[in-house]
């Protein structure tokens, strides 16, 4: 077929602001986590689908298949709707104490 243009799981974004290696990047309805380190402005690889070690909300316990959610403003993953864009889902449980959760990021 000569429509066809990459498999999607890894998109080249505009950075929204400096963002680390590992780090999620919310532009537009679009979340990914950045393969390196990019500053505000600057074309970043950004994959879409996977499961990743982020950085969530603190104080919040999660359950295992929990619905996951990007706080682009605390740029964390958080259980809290809102506002907040809708990312995956958490692929273990998490104590409200970890920093970090381990979260199965959908392409959503």
């Amino acid at each position: 077929m000569k429509n066809y243009v990459q498999e999607g799981d890894v998109l080249t974004l505009t950075a929204p602001y400096a963002v680390a290696s590992g780090a999620g990047l919310q532009v537009g309805s679009i979340f990914g986590v950045a393969s390196f380190a990019a500053a505000s402005g600057a074309s970043v690889e950004a994959a879409i689908e996977g499961v990743f070690d982020l950085a969530k909300t603190g104080s919040q316990a999660w359950t295992q298949g929990a619905p996951i959610y990007w706080d682009n403003a605390g740029k964390l993953c958080t259980t809290t709707v809102g506002s907040n864009k809708l990312i995956g889902y958490a692929a273990q449980a998490q104590q409200a104490a970890d920093s970090v959760g381990r979260v199965v990021v959908l392409g959503l």
